[in-house]
């Protein structure tokens, strides 16, 4: 992201000039790339010819995630929700479902808690795991758009703020423990949406909010770009002849959403402010636990292909069981096994 403004001026004193300077590093500095769900469309670690190697679920030999000692989330997690434009209950429903079927015991298998399995692999430098526990903390509705229909990437912090700071029902400030995602309706256009991003996430400038806080936006591609960011349930005009798969709970934008949810949730746990879990040498630019996997649900998944996934009795595609739903979710890197896995995983 390069942003700030242009113009001409005196020079500002020493003081003042430091602090500019600074203020232009931060608004230089790109939020994580996002999710999205043709790695072929970018270099990615997915893409490399891996030889004899069976498994094309990543490559073990070309990928080097490391640990840069900072904080990964070994609390229990709570996930508070900023609802951003026009919202039907039934689609709240499927997300929230989806959120608390992440820690749900009992679930059938495959499960979310059993992909979560993986993410708890990661620790930080006492050896401490990130968290089992991920629940659904508080909600706040922005229905009347507060801040307009086309959202910048610093705008998208003015909005959070706007939730910590309302005179009614604000939402808690969590800094050690809370994940905040800002889920932007179908009708809402967000800086690099369908072109480059379907979510992403980073913290907040306490310039801004006046708190640094783990955050993700994700947007609902229904009406902008289905094709792009709610694969394979809908599929880009470019390739006519493929066909789209049945979606596991009728909501095509929503479907797409949740796998790109699960991706941000899983990367804010293990690199919540960009100095955790994370391979390449820029942390400007890392390539994290889910971006390693990307495109991949199922065993032999890698390039544009999805992997072997399950079919359900009314034809819907899936690969995971919630509480009560089903719901396709992208696999993440596991550092235990140098490659993705998933619950659904043939070879487990």
């Amino acid at each position: 992201m390069r942003q700030g403004c242009t113009g001409r001026f005196s020079q500002p004193p020493a003081p003042m000039l430091f602090l500019l300077i600074a203020l232009t590093v931060l608004l230089s500095t790109a939020p994580v790339i996002g999710w999205r769900p043709w790695p072929h469309l970018k270099s990615n670690a997915t893409d490399l010819q891996l030889g004899d190697n069976k498994k094309f679920e990543g490559s073990s030999e070309f990928v080097h995630l490391k640990y840069h000692m900072g904080p990964v989330l070994t609390a229990n997690i709570t996930v508070h929700t900023i609802w951003y434009g026009t919202w039907q209950p039934a689609q709240k429903k499927i997300i929230r479902e989806f959120i608390n079927s992440i820690s749900a015991a009992g679930s059938k298998r495959p499960s979310v808690a059993g992909w979560w399995k993986t993410v708890q692999l990661y620790t930080d430098q006492t050896g401490a795991n990130i968290s089992r526990t991920v629940r659904l903390g508080a909600e706040k509705n922005d229905r009347f758009y507060s801040h307009g229909k086309t959202l910048t990437r610093l705008s998208i912090q003015s909005v959070i703020k706007s939730a910590v700071t309302a005179r009614t029902r604000p939402l808690p400030i969590s800094p050690q423990n809370g994940l905040y995602l800002l889920l932007t309706s179908d009708d809402v256009y967000v800086q690099d949406f369908c072109r480059q991003v379907c979510g992403f996430h980073y913290f907040t400038f306490p310039s801004i909010v006046g708190y640094t806080l783990p955050y993700a936006w994700i947007g609902n591609s229904a009406k902008l770009c289905p094709g792009v960011c709610a694969y394979p349930f809908a599929v880009p005009d470019f390739m006519p002849g493929l066909k789209p798969l049945k979606s596991p709970n009728g909501d095509v934008g929503v479907e797409g959403m949740i796998s790109v949810i699960a991706h941000e949730i899983a990367e804010l746990a293990s690199n919540p402010l960009v100095n955790a879990w994370y391979a390449g040498q820029d942390p400007s630019f890392p390539v994290e636990i889910a971006d390693l996997c990307e495109g991949i649900y199922g065993t032999g998944g890698g390039g544009s292909y999805t992997g072997q996934l399950l079919d359900d009795h009314d034809g819907a595609t899936y690969n995971m069981n919630g509480i009560r739903r089903k719901f396709l979710v992208q696999w993440v890197w596991s550092h235990i096994l140098n490659y993705c896995t998933g619950p659904n995983a043939l070879d487990q």
